[in-house]
């Protein structure tokens, strides 16, 4: 199972904080969690527009009964919360875009990579290289391509918003690779 997802955080420097997680697989079943235990001293200007401004900070809306859970508390909870979410799938390939920070800070919920759930693949795929070949640019220029452009669909959310991401990310999966 593709599992596309987008993390969000306190700044792009090896100490940053997770923020927010998105996760939605093939069939739309998703994750999201927002964790209460950042570094809120390395929240600037622009990651307090960008992406607090977009949280959900509702404790009413907390679920996970339904396809669609919502998580939120500080990393221990979120990621025994994330192992249950996970359990239901026999392997996941991990989807993201541009994911060196994403895929690092998701392994660092679990602790390291040998201590991933089994069914979770350490690689990720990203979706970046893909964008660079639909456009015929380079993978630069893909980097600084609205991704927004890229789908022929409205996505309801909030850009910045990990799950909002996480859905625009398996939108432009699914053109790449002529799935829809």
């Amino acid at each position: 199972m593709n599992i596309f997802f987008d993390t969000e955080f306190t700044g792009l420097h090896k100490n940053t904080d997770l923020i927010s997680l998105g996760m939605v697989d093939e069939n739309g079943r998703s994750f999201y969690a927002e964790f209460t235990d950042y570094d809120k001293n390395q929240v600037d200007d622009w990651i307090q527009k960008n992406v607090i401004n977009n949280l959900i900070n509702d404790s009413n809306k907390i679920d996970y009964e339904s396809d669609n859970w919502v998580v939120i508390g500080d990393k221990d909870f979120i990621c025994t919360m994330l192992k249950k979410w996970l359990k239901e799938y026999d392997s996941v390939q991990l989807v993201s875009d541009v994911c060196h920070y994403d895929m690092v800070l998701f392994i660092d919920i679990f602790g390291t990579a040998f201590d991933l759930p089994s069914n979770i693949s350490p690689v990720c795929y990203d979706i970046n290289t893909d964008i660079a070949n639909l456009c015929k640019c380079t993978i630069k220029e893909a980097f600084d391509i609205t991704r927004e452009l890229l789908i022929d669909v409205e996505i309801i959310g909030d850009k910045h918003n990990a799950l909002y991401d996480a859905k625009v990310i398996k939108r432009i999966y699914e053109i790449t690779h002529d799935q829809g």
